[in-house]
């Protein structure tokens, strides 16, 4: 990478808030767009996770499906078009008139109204098999050109190689591996890749792994809750933040926790690169 954002050295812990709005608000606003970051912002989130694919032509942009088909009104694969021919699809009507016309962004845009918003961003790499490194060093190359331009970043994945290959390109940038179900195996794979946040589908989560990941020193984070009595009991097992839909309603919940807490568990590894 040509430069690096100054808080991002050797990994630091990301102080992941207990409310991230999921795709932005994926229940109040167009998912993975800059609409549903500003209203994020307004409904109070300090954080926000969003998909990022390539395109044809290489430029990676927001976008959870590997087709466009859900949430604009194009059809087709995200990666065989390019850049130019997905920005004219229109990727708010599906959710309400309001939003007409709402484009897909690039990552760099997110990223930049991220910064201007003073919003952290969980950019997860999704990828087509066979294009783990190319995505992930789209991703790593777009850190490193906006430098001290870049917002308080964290980077996950479901791919394992797509982590492995952004670890190498980028290993100062904080890394977080995601499971839908966490396997027995799971520290060892977060000491391979480098990887300081769990990720887990809340619905399977027992209170006995929630305590062995965080007692072995790692942050958990829970996807996607919209349920407060639920969010409220993850976070008395031991959570430490949840992906929501809507998290005007869950950050009530978690309302009296600090927005950000200092970390007070052990290192889970030594040299995070």
């Amino acid at each position: 990478m040509a430069s690096e954002p100054p808080h991002i050295g050797k990994p630091d812990r990301p102080r992941l808030p207990p409310v991230i709005g999921h795709r932005g608000a994926a229940a109040r606003a167009p998912e993975n767009t800059l609409a549903g970051f500003r209203r994020a912002k307004a409904l109070g989130c300090a954080w926000v996770e969003f998909d990022v694919r390539l395109t044809a032509d290489g430029v990676p942009v927001l976008c959870h499906d590997p087709r466009l088909d859900r949430t604009t009104d194009r059809t087709g694969q995200v990666a065989a078009q390019t850049l130019a021919a997905i920005r004219t699809s229109d990727a708010g009507s599906w959710f309400a008139p309001e939003f007409a016309g709402e484009r897909i962004p690039t990552l760099e845009a997110a990223l930049l109204l991220c910064t201007g918003f003073d919003l952290g961003a969980n950019v997860e790499i999704k990828a087509d098999r066979g294009g783990e490194y190319a995505i992930a060093a789209a991703v790593a190359m777009t850190l490193g050109r906006l430098g001290e331009r870049c917002p308080r970043v964290l980077v996950s994945s479901f791919l394992p190689s797509a982590l492995a290959a952004f670890r190498a390109l980028a290993p100062q940038v904080p890394r977080g591996i995601l499971f839908r179900l966490i396997p027995r195996g799971w520290e060892a794979v977060a000491i391979r890749l480098g990887c300081l946040v769990i990720g887990a589908d809340h619905r399977r989560l027992r209170p006995r792994r929630i305590k062995a990941i965080r007692d072995a020193g790692y942050e958990l984070a829970a996807y996607t809750v919209n349920d407060p009595v639920r969010a409220r009991r993850l976070f008395d097992l031991g959570v430490a933040s949840v992906f929501s839909d809507m998290p005007d309603i869950i950050l009530a919940a978690s309302a009296g926790r600090l927005a950000t807490r200092p970390w007070r568990g052990k290192e889970p590894f030594g040299e995070a690169a």
